[in-house]
């Protein structure tokens, strides 16, 4: 039997956190001058706090009966505070979910389906990849918002200090460049993240789809990795730490998945690193002017496979389905109007202005015409592209803790503690375990 999501999350949630912040109480619905007050939690931070915000005030502004609190907590406490919360009909209302968790909190009867109009507009009006990682056995759960693919970012100014003329292609190539980098006094030549799981674990699975390897069989049910092209890249992951091309000191995450690796390939002391679109303004603001010498590349292809091919994952807004009625009516209503082309900017959503100003890409398709001009950079250009050879994350129950299994594996091998086959083999056995296997 599958556990439910609160097991799932595994973590401690205080008794003050569960007391504050994210309830929200609404006035009765049917006496003169009602209000309900809706919450959304978020794991943003400041400025998307702040335009979130400014977006639920025009919202209360045309609809003066609804008031909407936004709530933030660090992304290492979004899935518990959901899980503890979410089962209340006093829980966050609407909260922002990594689509990977949405079968379980489907299951765990969490999250309420979407009205006739929300999931017309969602299959209409997103790509069909972007529409199913917002619903679950056909039914739309949820609205999408975020696409995060990972790429090859890169120091310019570090390569050219280098002698590297361009980004690697393949492996050969990153090996040459790192070693280049090595040679001209970079600490890190290339960072693979630890301490944080999808940073860990979501870079070494685009390696794997780069080699023509997966993550998980053809149905989903149970580990690939095993897979000659999976052990090739770990045996390359092990080859990287132990020739010194990758010093997993320079490459932790902190509670906010931020942190040493954030440092370290802003101060120049990290040459490359596999990373998401996402962190484009929090990089940006860590270097100033030197954020110029920052492109991106398509992830090197290994001996085994025939073209680049990011992991990809999206994040959707999903409705508390304990909530009352007048509630969830509110929340689909507020979230028709953030994520919709009249609430930002010629012809964008608010979402999708959101969304751009931290460089994520937006899903909706009118938002990706809405910015076209903005995406189109050495940065981003390249996540754009890599949508066409993407490989999704699986979506299916027991992901969270299969995720969790292969990080721990996988930081046991950049650490030195397993070998490449010994770590794949007991991730293969602990992932089957997640997934409700053998």
């Amino acid at each position: 039997m599958k556990k439910p999501l609160l097991a799932i999350a595994g973590l401690g949630v205080s008794a003050s956190l569960l007391l504050a912040g994210c309830a929200g109480g609404s006035t009765p619905t049917d006496g003169a001058g009602s209000t309900t007050e809706i919450t959304y939690l978020t794991h943003w931070g400041g400025a998307q706090v702040g335009e979130l915000e400014a977006a639920a005030a025009a919202f209360s502004a045309d609809n003066p009966d609804v008031t909407v609190k936004i709530q933030s907590v660090p992304f290492d406490q979004l899935l518990s505070t959901l899980a503890t919360q979410g089962s209340s009909a006093d829980g966050p209302t609407i909260t922002n979910i990594y689509t990977a968790w949405l079968p379980q909190l489907v299951t765990d009867g969490i999250v309420a389906p979407a009205p006739a109009d929300v999931a017309a507009d969602v299959t209409g009006n997103y790509g069909p990849g972007f529409a199913e990682a917002a619903s679950v056995d056909g039914e739309v759960y949820g609205v999408p918002n975020e696409v995060a693919l990972y790429q090859l970012n890169y120091n310019t100014a570090l390569f050219d200090a280098a002698g590297v003329a361009e980004a690697p292609a393949d492996w050969d190539a990153l090996t040459e460049t790192a070693t280049a980098l090595k040679g001209s006094g970079v600490k890190n030549p290339i960072g693979f993240i630890t301490a944080w799981g999808n940073g860990v674990v979501h870079p070494f699975l685009s390696f794997v789809a780069s080699n023509g390897g997966s993550f998980l069989n053809a149905d989903g049910t149970k580990s690939a990795l095993t897979s000659p092209e999976v052990i090739e890249v770990a045996e390359y992951y092990e080859e990287l730490a132990k020739s010194g091309l990758t010093d997993v000191t320079l490459s932790t995450a902190d509670a906010n998945t931020t942190g040493p690796y954030l440092d370290a390939f802003s101060q120049g002391q990290t040459g490359m690193i596999v990373m998401a679109n996402w962190w484009k303004s929090t990089l940006e603001s860590a270097m100033g002017d030197s954020f110029a010498d920052i492109e991106s590349a398509p992830i090197p292809v290994g001996p085994s496979g025939t073209e680049s091919s990011s992991i990809s994952y999206t994040w959707a807004n999903v409705v508390n389905g304990q909530a009352d009625a007048a509630k969830q009516e509110a929340a689909w209503a507020f979230l028709t109007y953030l994520n919709g082309p009249d609430s930002g900017v010629a012809g964008s959503s608010a979402m999708g202005d959101i969304l751009v100003g931290m460089g994520i890409l937006p899903s909706r398709a009118s938002d990706l015409t809405a910015h076209a001009s903005e995406i189109e950079t050495p940065f981003l250009a390249s996540y754009v592209a890599a949508q066409a050879t993407a490989t999704p994350f699986p979506t299916v129950n027991g992901i969270a803790e299969a995720t969790t299994a292969l990080q721990v594996e996988l930081e046991a091998l950049l650490n030195g503690q397993k070998d490449a086959a010994t770590a794949m083999a007991d991730a293969d056995a602990a992932v089957n375990a997640a997934l409700g296997g053998n």
